[in-house]
């Protein structure tokens, strides 16, 4: 038998082991959630997140963020969601627009949003669904051209944009033309929520969030040339250093939402007694849970994966593992919030246990940003090599 200083020591992965810092981050995080509880009121979250440094911590510490990464953003969120409390806005506002402004705005658009982004003083939205443009991102009709002085003037629709309301500007995907071939090619503009011609209309969702859906309607929005983010021949790659980010904070909120929903099962199956022993003694009860404590672990495994990949550089590998940690989160949670309330019977779909109100938004997170459909063609396509049919 082999003794312990002779077995081969185990290669040592950032995304496996936790590392003191995020533990510390975890438990403070956590106690953040807790004070706050499933009753949250939004507002208040979210400036006393930023005020303790919890909404900057991806953004670079010269314009007041926490100089860490997308692992330790997720993190964030994935905490509060365990504690009831998710922000939403988490996932647009420090992650999608504060990552693309990070890594190709200009010093003065850096100085101009980063820090109020870092410190909860300044929100950003981010629009790029549109009515005929969902799944299929070139089919966006957004345009934007140039204007006699150099500025730009955006017509288009956009739906399905989250908390445009609260937010100081919207991060807006659209096209314009390429002078070479003709053609239209992606590009960023943030659009400040008071812009003539810029409109918003509420959608009416049967979700319930703190965070409203909107329509929104650009009818010759005329913008300076400095709300151009970015290079205007970049393409999609800026566009995807935001949706990588939003990939991942999405499978954090799944797996935030799947573990407060396993906990309050898990404590009710533990005292709710029906015959001789709690529920949770009975394998119809207990083995549901189990596995859903399985399947959210190994989406948790997946997502560090994926944000480790990404804070590494890794735009390639981490593009993969983000749509997998999507997927594999937004399953996950589908079925823990299911087995949370089968668990409960009829008080699960009480308001004072508060988990049918989850059944709708775990759904969401195998919709948005991106379907588990559109994932398993990627996958499909990228991962494996096999060919298209559209």
């Amino acid at each position: 038998m082999a003794t312990d200083a002779s077995r081969p020591t185990a290669p040592s992965h950032p995304f496996l082991a936790e590392s003191e810092e995020h533990a510390a981050l975890s438990t403070a995080v956590a106690a953040l959630g807790r004070r706050h509880g499933p009753g949250f009121d939004r507002a208040t979250l979210w400036q006393e997140a930023g005020k303790l440094g919890y909404l900057g911590v991806n953004l670079p510490e010269e314009y007041g963020g926490g100089g860490a990464g997308i692992s330790e953003l997720a993190l964030v969120l994935e905490e509060l969601g365990a504690q009831g409390c998710p922000l939403l806005l988490m996932i647009v506002s420090p992650a999608i627009c504060g990552t693309v402004i990070a890594r190709f705005g200009t010093p003065e658009q850096k100085r101009q949003w980063l820090p109020g982004l870092a410190d909860a003083s300044r929100t950003m939205a981010f629009a790029i669904t549109e009515p005929d443009a969902g799944s299929n991102s070139h089919r966006i009709t957004t345009t934007a051209h140039r204007d006699d002085e150099g500025g730009w003037v955006l017509n288009g629709r956009k739906v399905f944009v989250s908390g445009v309301d609260l937010a100081d500007a919207t991060l807006v995907v659209g096209r314009t033309e390429n002078a070479a071939t003709g053609g239209l090619k992606p590009c960023l503009f943030i659009v400040p929520r008071d812009a003539e011609g810029f409109t918003r209309t509420p959608i009416d969702m049967e979700l319930t969030t703190a965070e409203k859906q909107f329509e929104l309607v650009l009818d010759d929005v005329r913008l300076p040339a400095d709300a151009l983010v970015g290079d205007e021949d970049a393409g999609l790659r800026q566009l995807f250093a935001g949706l990588n980010p939003e990939r991942v904070m999405t499978a954090a909120y799944a797996l935030g939402l799947g573990r407060y929903a396993l906990g309050r099962a898990v404590d009710y199956a533990k005292t709710r007694q029906v015959w001789q022993a709690p529920i949770g003694a009975h394998q119809a009860i207990a083995h549901p849970l189990a596995q859903a404590h399985i399947e959210i672990e190994l989406a948790g495994l997946m997502l560090r994966k994926a944000a480790f990949l990404y804070d590494a550089g890794d735009d390639q590998g981490a593009g993969e593992a983000a749509n997998m940690a999507k997927y594999a989160a937004g399953e996950a949670c589908v079925r823990a919030v299911d087995q949370a309330v089968q668990t409960l019977g009829g008080n699960g779909l009480t308001r004072e246990y508060g988990l049918a109100s989850l059944v709708t938004a775990a759904r969401v997170t195998r919709i948005a940003p991106v379907s588990r459909e559109m994932i398993l063609n990627y996958v499909s396509h990228q991962s494996l090599g096999l060919p298209k049919s559209y």
